[in-house]
């Protein structure tokens, strides 16, 4: 894979290896807008845009896929995959450790500033998960996989109009003190898939 066209918002660090890339996810650092959302217990997202997001400019339709791993210190915890169209309106997929305790394949989407948040299908027994994004024109969807062969759609939704979008890779350490975020064969294909709630 070739970083040269990547950028940062919330510039962070990153090892590039031949196939891999390690991203640093600093302390207490997200992707989430939660407005006025308060509760009495549990462990509620901080409104936060300040995680270091590495990505590139993608026109038109495409697919990106990535084995991502980590070592699910803390809640919330996330090695991710995001598309913006701008801060207000960005979705993320991540492999995430929920506050329920479990591996799971989490979706965010944010438009005109306000995130949703739900929690896909618990992943128990490893500690990598492929992720897979798919885009035709308006129309996103996101994938998961254990085997980086057949995808399972966790998420579809809409974008704005727009003829170029922001694709890459978010390292994010909500409550805690961050750590190291794996991101293995990492590809973007330029292509139209026929099904994208398929994937393909």
């Amino acid at each position: 894979m070739d970083f040269t066209d990547f950028k940062w918002i919330n510039e962070g660090t990153a090892v590039i290896g031949e196939d891999r890339i390690t991203m640093t996810a600093p302390a207490l650092t997200d992707f989430f807008c939660g407005g006025e959302t308060t509760s009495e217990e549990g462990i509620l997202p901080e409104s936060l845009c300040n995680a270091p997001y590495y990505y590139t400019e993608i026109e038109g339709d495409f697919v990106l896929k990535a084995k991502v791993s980590h070592q699910f210190k803390e809640t919330y915890d996330s090695a991710s995959i995001m598309v913006m169209y701008d801060m207000a309106n960005w979705a993320k997929c991540c492999f995430e450790l929920t506050d329920f305790g479990t591996h799971a394949a989490v979706s965010v989407v944010t438009i005109n500033g306000e995130s949703d948040d739900a929690n896909g299908c618990d992943i128990a027994g490893q500690d990598y998960l492929w992720l897979k994004v798919c885009r035709v024109g308006r129309a996103f969807s996101f994938h998961y996989s254990l085997d980086g062969e057949n995808f399972h759609m966790t998420r579809y939704f809409l974008m704005p109009e727009c003829k170029s979008i922001k694709v890459g890779l978010l390292a994010q350490a909500p409550t805690g003190n961050g750590g190291e975020r794996v991101y293995e064969h990492l590809s973007i294909e330029y292509v139209t898939v026929k099904n994208i709630r398929f994937g393909e």
